[in-house]
């Protein structure tokens, strides 16, 4: 079911509060889908799920390889019957206030301080779709 990612459902909002691994998928330079787990924050006030990532990992590169413009990506998490993806355009981020910000989001979510990287960067994901199971997205399940 298809949910505003800038106005979820307090169900939906909640289970991306939890902590879950989450897959991440980026498309290769041929199209074809590269998916790997990730831990995500979710930040509905302004539209960006956040991953971080080191520089030189292939997820990076196929979002660099997306241009300008960045890539499509998407983020999905699953526990038992409940599942939520969010979709929309990737970019990298480099800029240090940006990567700790999402670090202390990491934190926050994940409940541990990720181990220093000076080779870290932020996946930014500008949503533009929401999707979940009924029963998140706030009717019955």
């Amino acid at each position: 079911m298809a949910l505003d990612p800038r106005d979820p459902a307090p169900a939906y909002l909640s289970f991306w509060r939890e902590r879950h691994l989450c897959t991440l998928t980026t498309l290769r330079p041929d199209g074809s889908p590269h998916v790997v787990p990730v831990g995500v924050t979710y930040d509905p006030a302004a539209g960006l799920a956040r991953i971080i990532a080191d520089k030189a990992s292939t997820k990076v590169g196929n979002i660099l390889a997306g241009g300008a413009n960045g890539a499509a990506a998407a983020v999905c998490q699953v526990d038992g019957r409940r599942w939520a993806t969010l979709e929309g355009r990737a970019r990298v981020c480099v800029e240090a206030e940006a990567v700790a910000e999402a670090e202390r989001r990491y934190a926050e979510r994940y409940g541990r301080t990720p181990s220093p990287n000076p080779d870290r960067v932020l996946i930014e994901i500008t949503l533009s779709r929401a999707l979940g199971n009924r029963g998140l997205a706030g009717d019955p399940a």
